[in-house]
């Protein structure tokens, strides 16, 4: 398993963390790919991951994952990879980074500066994680940005979304909240169990 540990900053200790649960989980070996600071080293992190089974994102921040994923051009190789076949999965922040585009706010006192960016949309969807404690106030505010009549995701803590090339979505654990944007407007929708369609 290759591990992606971008949106942290390529954190050692959370790393480590991380490292511990995917091998506890059943992955055999998990390599660290390192694109953070003096160490990185995007040559050696592509062969990495060409030479692994399934990708990992890490957990921390949305922006500063993607930003570090373009500055050392790996964006495309990443999306290139996805679509030969190899299986991707992220935590909190690594699971947004997999979705199609996320926001940011140019003030964060001003709910109007609110903007969207690109993430790397290996899938097909709009989610947050974890955000059910603020009433996904960050989801809802991305959902007010994307295509009317488009789906967002609030994945919930402790569950999972598994998210299909042609847009199909399976639930893992618990209850995923569905937000729809229609019109000016953001509706919560039905929520998703596992084995829900």
């Amino acid at each position: 398993m290759a591990y992606i540990g971008a949106a942290s900053g390529d954190n050692a200790l959370f790393r480590r963390m991380i490292q511990g649960w995917l091998l506890k989980a059943g992955a055999a070996e998990v390599k660290s790919v390192q694109l953070c600071g003096a160490r990185a080293n995007p040559q050696k992190a592509r062969r990495i991951i060409e030479s692994c089974d399934i990708v990992f994102l890490s957990g921390g921040d949305v922006e500063l994952g993607m930003r570090i994923l373009l500055e050392h051009q790996m964006v495309d190789f990443l999306r290139n990879q996805h679509m030969e076949g190899k299986p991707f999965f992220g935590i909190s922040a690594g699971s947004i980074m997999l979705a199609k585009q996320w926001v940011r706010w140019r003030d964060p006192e001003v709910e109007s500066s609110a903007g969207l960016f690109p993430c790397l949309g290996v899938a097909p969807v709009y989610c947050d994680t974890h955000g059910e404690e603020d009433d996904w106030e960050e989801l809802k505010a991305l959902t007010r940005l994307i295509p009317d009549g488009s789906l967002s995701y609030g994945i919930a803590s402790g569950t999972a979304l598994i998210a299909y090339p042609n847009g199909r979505v399976r639930v893992l654990g618990g209850e995923v909240h569905a937000f729809a944007h229609k019109g000016a407007a953001v509706e919560q929708i039905k929520s998703l169990f596992p084995d829900s369609k």
